[in-house]
């Protein structure tokens, strides 16, 4: 199977582009330390977020960056609330003065981003929905990337919990390392390189894995939904 294909499969599970149980129990039989992480934690509980447009996401994305999950939630309804409160499009970004957006929350960079967001929206550089599934993990951070203010650990959260690829290692996610020291017994955080090299041996699931390694830290807060918000 090419890797195009095994990262956009349409086979799925509540959405997922695998089958959860298999994920645990391939994990579980790849890694005795990892196992014994999933009998403490439970069952595998990540939960994605609804993608209606790779846009929208990477707007909340943008919005959210930096902030408490309640005051980043408050900020993304006032924008919602500039467009009609329903859906944010790229021409309600393009066509909203900077002084509403200021007045919602939006800081000078953050609008900054949103706007070249929108432009890249416009002209194609971010792909529609249904383009992005037919494309690879790598393809999809390649493009979006080129977004300002969209780093590779944003991406990552989008195909984690917007599309449910599979094979997602966030190796510079502060509590990926964290959750991976507290695991194993380190005095000191991984350095990405060698989480990296670790988690050969989680492919295909490594983004389940990912999940127990924020686990192996406790519960989410409750307004993060399952979805994680940490980073570097």
């Amino acid at each position: 199977m090419s890797k195009r294909a095994t990262g956009s499969q349409s086979s799925s599970v509540d959405g997922f582009c695998y089958d959860p149980a298999e994920a645990v129990r391939h994990l579980s039989s790849a890694d005795p330390t990892l196992a014994a992480l999933i009998s403490r934690a439970g069952p595998f509980a990540m939960r994605l977020r609804p993608l209606r447009s790779p846009f929208e996401a990477l707007a909340r994305n943008i919005v959210y960056q930096q902030l408490h999950g309640k005051a980043a939630a408050a900020i993304h309804e006032r924008v919602l609330a500039l467009s009609g409160g329903k859906r944010l499009r790229p021409e309600h970004i393009l066509d909203t003065p900077d002084g509403p957006l200021r007045a919602a929350g939006l800081s000078a960079s953050k609008l900054a981003a949103l706007r070249d967001l929108a432009a890249k929206a416009a002209d194609g550089t971010v792909p529609a929905l249904a383009r992005l599934r037919r494309m690879s993990d790598e393809e999809i951070i390649s493009q979006l990337t080129q977004v300002r203010g969209v780093g590779r650990w944003t991406v990552e959260m989008l195909l984690m919990f917007g599309l449910g690829r599979p094979d997602v290692l966030p190796v510079g996610d502060y509590a990926v390392r964290k959750g991976f020291a507290a695991t194993y017994g380190l005095s000191e955080m991984p350095k990405p390189k060698e989480l990296r090299a670790y988690g050969e041996r989680w492919r295909p699931y490594r983004s389940a894995a990912s999940w127990y390694m924020w686990r192996a830290l406790g519960p989410p807060p409750e307004d993060e939904k399952g979805e994680a918000t940490r980073q570097t």
